[in-house]
């Protein structure tokens, strides 16, 4: 059974001197001024990493995403694990990773959002003028 979590990382100050935890990443004293606290564990902050792209996760963000045994960032969760959609215009599946236009309850591939009334894309269409960009339907 696969289970999902996504967790806060504090930053917390070091306990009193004397009772130094143990990094749940190295298995050594964190004497550091700093710590990390994720997943009821203690960590140095140079410890606490993504599995995927070896990103500090006390840098990126205050949360991080477990699933499959694996400690991940939100970009590398979503790369993994999810979910996807179809592009209202094309139909075609949008990776969960992947930029998207969104207009009302539709989603959109970024080179599918385009103008109804001339066909152009809105990134074209936002050169030509500052008209209304309106979604290819």
């Amino acid at each position: 059974m696969l289970i999902y979590t996504k967790q806060s990382v504090p930053m917390l100050s070091v306990q009193p001197k004397g009772k130094q935890k143990g990094c749940a990443g190295c298995n050594r004293k964190i004497k550091d001024r700093y710590l990390l606290k994720a997943l009821d564990k203690y960590w140095h902050e140079d410890c606490l990493k993504c599995a995927c792209c070896d990103c500090r996760l006390g840098e990126v963000g205050s949360t991080l995403y477990t699933k499959a045994n694996l400690i991940l960032c939100r970009r590398d969760y979503l790369r993994l694990f999810g979910t996807t959609g179809n592009c209202a215009a094309c139909s075609k599946l949008i990776p969960a990773f992947e930029m998207v236009m969104r207009a009302r309850d539709n989603v959109y591939h970024l080179d599918c959002f385009a103008c109804q009334l001339c066909n152009q894309s809105w990134q074209t269409q936002s050169q030509v003028s500052s008209g209304t960009v309106l979604p290819r339907l």
